[in-house]
């Protein structure tokens, strides 16, 4: 088994060991960042390799993987003359986030913990619970009241314990951080474990490779916990320092405008979240997170790529997710929230692509 590179705290540098339990920096208790710098492969040395993500192993912190689903490798379609649609609904549990559940049921499986836990308001808890199942470990997904019934279907379907959390995500995300710091558990968070970016960074892996060696002029990605585009900002930098694109293409970040914290924090150009952003209804509910952690990582990601955080309304969220499913594409209501931005004419005429991240059969669709 390849030697597993240690973490570290991007806030004050503190270094957590490889095979470490530990879930966050023991000092500041914020997110922790991968000691790893890979080089991507040429496109030409790619032909060939297998069909899933895993055929970008320069890339990824884990080798020879055994719990693989054949997850990635999402097919990527036009939506209108310079908008290209990448569906990352068409995964093994039906959302994105199977690309970091991935890593993160194979690094679990590696450490041997006790047992895993996972919080979520729905897709990432799912993933998690199919993977754990694919590699046997004993799992419990906690989740907010209201999540979708057919989302809780899911993760008990594939064997996972669940906590129905009283309250929101917010005190979704609490409840199991208390229980992550019992003996022997490992904490399969999204948020705080990087190698789930390492995981959704393949993303742009594949659209460089679908591309033929080259990357669009906008990446358009919604933006909760900021999993998606943090792992795109790392791609794209793996792929620049390799001297396999020239041109890095700006990140654009879409939030609900009913929970827009991020988009609040860049409008008045700080570098963290300003003020208290209360949690408010919304159709894009897998983003409607009102304190992320690793907001001022994202805050900079975007702006260091010339991109820009949008805005979408919960009319405009649902007139773009019957706008798919007329063109045949049956997304969720959070998965729609960058074609609701791009649809309006947002970026002009530059090139983009946007993902669809979760299939609208997780959650139906979302009514006036």
């Amino acid at each position: 088994m390849t030697a597993l590179p240690d973490c570290f705290c991007p806030t004050d540098g503190t270094r957590v060991p490889a095979g470490s339990l530990a879930w966050c920096c023991p000092v500041c208790r914020g997110p922790l960042d991968l000691d790893f710098a890979p080089t991507p492969a040429p496109l030409a040395s790619l032909t060939g390799r297998v069909n899933s993500m895993w055929r970008y192993a320069e890339c990824l912190p884990l080798a020879a993987p055994t719990v693989s689903l054949g997850e990635g490798r999402t097919p990527l379609v036009p939506l209108r003359e310079g908008v290209l649609a990448k569906l990352d609904f068409l995964m093994p549990t039906l959302s994105f986030k199977d690309r970091g559940a991935v890593l993160l049921a194979e690094l679990a499986l590696r450490l041997g913990p006790r047992r895993v836990i996972a919080d979520s308001s729905g897709n990432a808890g799912t993933a998690v619970a199919a993977y754990c199942a694919r590699a046997g470990l004993p799992c419990t997904v906690y989740v907010p009241e209201g999540t979708s019934a057919k989302k809780l279907e899911q993760i008990e379907a594939h064997g996972a314990r669940l906590r129905v959390v009283e309250g929101d995500r917010e005190a979704t995300a609490r409840a199991a951080r208390e229980a992550a710091g019992e003996d022997g558990v490992f904490y399969a968070s999204h948020v705080f474990n990087p190698y789930f970016l390492h995981g959704t960074k393949t993303y742009v892996h594949e659209l460089w490779e679908d591309l033929g060696g080259r990357l669009p002029d906008a990446v358009v990605l919604p933006v909760g916990n900021g999993t998606l585009l943090l792992g795109a900002a790392l791609a794209v930098a793996e792929l620049h320092a390799a001297g396999l694109i020239d041109k890095r293409p700006a990140l654009y970040a879409v939030q609900a405008a009913a929970v827009a914290p991020l988009a609040r924090a860049w409008s008045e150009g700080a570098d963290d979240l300003v003020g208290v952003t209360p949690a408010a209804p919304t159709f894009a509910e897998g983003i409607a997170i009102p304190h992320p952690p690793r907001a001022r990582q994202i805050l900079s990601a975007v702006r260091a790529s010339g991109g820009a955080f949008l805005t979408v309304t919960e009319d405009q969220i649902r007139h773009a997710q019957a706008d798919l499913a007329g063109r045949g594409l049956y997304v969720e209501s959070t998965g729609v929230a960058c074609w609701a931005a791009v649809r309006e004419g947002a970026l002009g005429r530059r090139e983009a692509v946007v993902p669809l991240c979760g299939a609208g059969a997780k959650t139906g669709m979302a009514r006036a």
